[in-house]
């Protein structure tokens, strides 16, 4: 790398998932707006043709008059051909098929279980991180041996076990894990301001908050902005809204099956006194299932959706479509933000600006009464070379029980992983709030999810 003038060139992006239709492309956008950086990125993915495609659509993006920041775009073949000379490495993948998303979330149905997301917890998420885990001890083991200096930026879920399988694996990877379901929450309280106090204009990114717990089941102690406390504002914002949850534009979450009308963000606010900072969505699943998830109709009272798999199938086929519409440049990337700071944090670790911001890292005490090691969600501040934790304290009771039972339930998973123990999967399995049936029907559930993903699980006595 070269520095001049508060700019630098000659990076090395590793993309690992570089086929991504969506991340890759945001990734793209938000680099091509940039002056400050140029480099190389290269694409690796087990679509190789994927890969190619969006080589193509990088390279022709750095073409345009209008784009400020210049890279060249190749795609690779192997995963050490991709971190070779890595500054940074991102990984974006999807841990199996949408087939296999779909046996996540589709036959725990079978059994009365209802999952809105199923990639991080419950039945869906634990099968879908014995899965990853073994990926991702590849790439560990890849960066040790290839790259071991470089930063390693993650956006795959499981978030949690995906990145504590990283530091497992090479305790000295340098690796942060990053997810914008704060950022989401910031801008309900930037909206609150808006509603309550006819605040106008008011920024996300201008509303410090107090991070603590584990990925998309983190929660806000503290909120302020401009030195004003916002925890007495959320309340009256809570019983204001808390019957007819509350939507800056009304009715979206009906329209689409990614939004939600925040009852449960409030509903848990009533119960607890902290501001949870996720989505609806992924909030449900951490909880009993007889509280948000217990039947259609339910979800549809807290005003959420369960994200059918059918929907992510023509999603994806639609994308594919529109990438193949980019490359043959009949269409082009709209330069617009992506609303991830990846860029951001690449700037920061280079030297280009401290800053603030949520990530996901093994607990160094950051979150006091979570074992050391674990990979917890808290603030941390970025600059040249490093991230420091902010020591974020400790949850109430009662919040610490429910978030240590799931981190303790992620070790058992990462566990089972390793030593591809299914009786250990099994327990960690049937401990989860979700799984609430009979422990025969669960062990039943359990087979033929294990048997619907057995081709990931080389190894396993199945």
């Amino acid at each position: 790398m070269k520095y001049e003038n508060e700019k630098v060139s000659g990076i090395h992006i590793a993309y690992i998932g570089g086929g991504s239709r969506g991340w890759a492309w945001g990734l793209m956008g938000d680099l091509a707006m940039d002056s400050d950086l140029t480099g190389t990125v290269k694409l690796y993915d087990i679509n190789y043709e994927a890969a190619q495609i969006n080589s193509t659509i990088g390279n022709n993006l750095s073409l345009r008059d209008d784009v400020k920041g210049k890279w060249r775009y190749e795609a690779v073949s192997t995963l050490k051909e991709a971190l070779t000379g890595a500054d940074f490495v991102i990984i974006s993948i999807l841990p199996g098929s949408f087939k296999d998303m779909a046996s996540d979330v589709n036959l725990p149905q079978e059994y009365g279980i209802y999952q809105s997301v199923g990639d991080t917890t419950g039945p869906g998420g634990i099968v879908r991180a014995l899965r990853t885990i073994p990926m991702y001890v590849e790439i560990a083991e890849a960066v040790k041996a290839v790259s071991p200096n470089a930063w390693v930026i993650n956006y795959t879920n499981p978030m949690t076990l995906c990145t504590r399988t990283l530091s497992e694996i090479f305790p000295q990877i340098k690796v942060v894990g990053c997810c914008h379901e704060v950022f989401g929450t910031q801008e309900l309280l930037a909206a609150m301001l808006k509603a309550m106090k006819g605040m106008k204009d008011v920024s996300y990114k201008d509303i410090t908050v107090n991070v603590l717990g584990i990925n998309h089941f983190t929660w806000i102690n503290e909120a302020s902005y401009q030195g004003m406390d916002l925890m007495p504002i959320y309340k009256e914002f809570v019983d204001k809204y808390y019957e007819t949850g509350f939507e800056e534009h009304p009715g979206n979450w009906e329209k689409s099956f990614f939004g939600s009308a925040n009852r449960i963000h409030f509903d848990l606010f009533r119960r607890y006194g902290l501001i949870a900072a996720a989505g609806d969505r992924h909030l449900a699943e951490f909880m009993p299932s007889t509280w948000y998830l217990k039947d259609p109709d339910t979800v549809k009272a807290y005003k959420f959706s369960l994200t059918p798999i059918e929907y992510r199938l023509k999603r994806q086929k639609e994308l594919s479509h529109q990438s193949k519409r980019l490359a043959n440049r009949e269409e082009e990337v709209a330069l617009r933000p992506s609303g991830e700071e990846g860029l951001r944090m690449i700037k920061a670790l280079l030297g280009l600006g401290n800053f603030v911001i949520n990530v996901n890292m093994p607990n160094q005490g950051q979150v006091s009464g979570l074992p050391i090691g674990a990979v917890v969600e808290t603030n941390a501040l970025m600059a040249r070379d490093s991230v420091r934790p902010v020591m974020a304290g400790r949850l109430p009771i009662d919040i610490h029980n429910m978030v240590s039972r799931h981190v303790l339930n992620q070790e058992v998973v990462l566990r089972a992983a390793l030593t591809k123990d299914k009786s250990l999967a099994f327990r960690a399995f049937s401990n989860d709030p979700l799984v609430n049936i009979d422990i025969n029907k669960a062990e039943e559930l359990f087979n033929r999810m294990l048997q619907n993903t057995k081709g990931y699980l080389s190894g396993w006595d199945l």
